[in-house]
């Protein structure tokens, strides 16, 4: 258990505290769940940047970094729709059964003595994935920390009703619906690429 695969390890932690401070009436709890994810995500690239230049990269590296970064952007996206379906839940139900398939692939590869480490697309749809995440955090630390320090309740109400709630619903859903498009492509390539290994476990 080398510094870099704490660090991994570390990130099972701060999905859970991030869902705590996404779901729970805390005051201040949607911005400080933005700062938690923004230092996963921080994690997230020290960690393999850390085995790269120490020369320590790990079967069991290699394995858990894709999976734990699989469980903080479930527990980002099942937490969004608990607050009142911001990301719609048949969206979140798509990126949880393609991460629940390449999940399987991998243990199906562990059990045939093969690694299988994430791939360019597999790279991609999860940068893309913690962008949309961030930007969904932003708008609901604006919305439930920022904006009622800058504005009176009334003007608030108002502005929240006719304007910010509308725009914000927009563009979460299609940010989220072009995430579940690029989730389902790099599951895809994941299943074809191990179609041998299905093969094999008939």
């Amino acid at each position: 258990m080398n510094l870099s695969n704490q660090l991994t390890v570390s990130r099972f932690g701060m999905a859970f505290i991030l869902t705590i401070f996404l779901t729970l009436p805390i005051p201040y709890g949607k911005t400080i769940g933005f700062f938690v994810f923004i230092l996963a995500a921080l994690t997230d690239y020290w960690d393999g940047r850390l085995a790269r230049s120490t020369g320590t990269v790990t079967a069991f590296g290699q394995l858990m970094d894709p999976l734990v970064d699989k469980v903080l952007i479930c527990a980002a996206f099942v937490s969004f729709v608990a607050i009142h379906q911001i990301v719609p839940a048949w969206i979140v139900i798509i990126i949880l059964t393609r991460e629940f398939m390449v999940t399987g692939l991998r243990l199906l590869a562990a059990n045939h003595g093969q690694v299988i480490p994430a791939s360019r697309w597999g790279k991609h749809k999860a940068a893309w994935q913690m962008i949309v995440i961030g930007v969904i955090l932003v708008g609901l630390a604006a919305r439930e920390d920022l904006l009622p320090l800058l504005l009176q309740a009334d003007t608030l109400q108002s502005f929240l009703s006719l304007h910010y709630d509308r725009y914000f619903r927009y563009v979460t859903f299609w940010l989220s619906a072009l995430v579940a498009v690029l989730t389902v492509l790099s599951g895809s390539l994941y299943l074809w690429q191990c179609r041998h290994l299905v093969r094999e476990a008939k």
